[in-house]
């Protein structure tokens, strides 16, 4: 049973660290709405032992990465109001164990992985940052099965989608941040662009090419994405719609930047 006091937590590490996200969610009903902040406070969670400005020693980092593992799949009590009320949710809606651990699995890769050689190596990673985040989604929503059946793809290329959002806004952070590159580097060598032009912050227009590509591409997989909207409850599909709707309209300011997310 998910207390108010959690949900009211959880509510607040959204309202603070995802705010296009929370616009959709609290367009949701209610009984989607308190769950989804509970996921998402759990994700917020687990993603800064590895994304902290000030992250602990890779071992340590592991361990809590374990220890919240261990919390949310229900196999040791925490007195962790958030993590606490992931685990309930968990149970509750019958969400899987394979896509908890993929979730803490991605995370864990965070902290020694810090470059992608190809997008098939990116995809995989976001198999468990984003991809099994849109599953755990679809699974709070309670569909029958053959709903699901037919939503659970979709659900994955639309986490991908804002995953890959995600990276292509912020290169320069995540370089300035925690020395990562998440573009693939088969794309940057495509168009003749080094991680030394990356790493320096260099804009030109073999950059402006390798970014123009992968916007291409995170843009197919919103397409894919929305599409499965319609297998979703009907009080739920505008809020995901929503979320997609704003998340993508980043792709816009990219481009009337004419893709310079090095600078700023």
């Amino acid at each position: 049973m998910v207390e108010q006091t959690q949900v009211a937590q959880s509510k607040r590490i959204q309202r603070r660290t995802g705010k296009t996200f929370h616009v959709a969610t609290r367009l949701l009903p209610k009984r989607i709405r308190h769950a989804t902040y509970v996921l998402y406070g759990f994700f917020r969670i687990a993603d800064e032992v590895v994304d902290a400005e000030e992250t602990a020693p890779p071992a340590e980092q592991r361990a809590e990465l374990e220890r919240l593992r261990r919390g949310a799949l229900g196999e040791e009590p925490t007195d962790e109001p958030v993590l606490d009320a992931f685990a309930a949710v968990r149970a509750e809606h019958g969400i899987a164990d394979e896509d908890v651990h993929s979730f803490v699995d991605a995370m864990e890769s965070d902290i020694d992985t810090d470059r992608y050689e190809t997008y098939e190596e990116l995809e995989t990673y976001m198999d468990g940052s984003a991809a099994a985040v849109g599953r755990m989604m679809t699974a709070i929503m309670d569909l029958d099965d053959e709903t699901a059946a037919a939503a659970l793809p979709h659900a994955t290329k639309l986490g991908e989608a804002f995953q890959m959002t995600n990276f292509l806004r912020d290169v320069r952070e995540d370089v300035v941040e925690r020395d990562r590159i998440y573009l693939p580097l088969e794309t940057l060598r495509k168009h003749d662009v080094t991680e030394e032009q990356v790493l320096d912050f260099e804009y030109d227009e073999r950059f402006r090419a390798a970014m123009d590509e992968e916007l291409r591409r995170a843009e197919a997989l919103y397409r894919e994405g929305v599409e499965g909207i319609r297998y979703l409850p009907e009080d739920c599909q505008f809020a995901v719609l929503l979320a997609a709707v704003l998340y993508a309209d980043h792709h816009r300011e990219i481009r009337k930047h004419d893709c310079d997310v090095l600078s700023t």
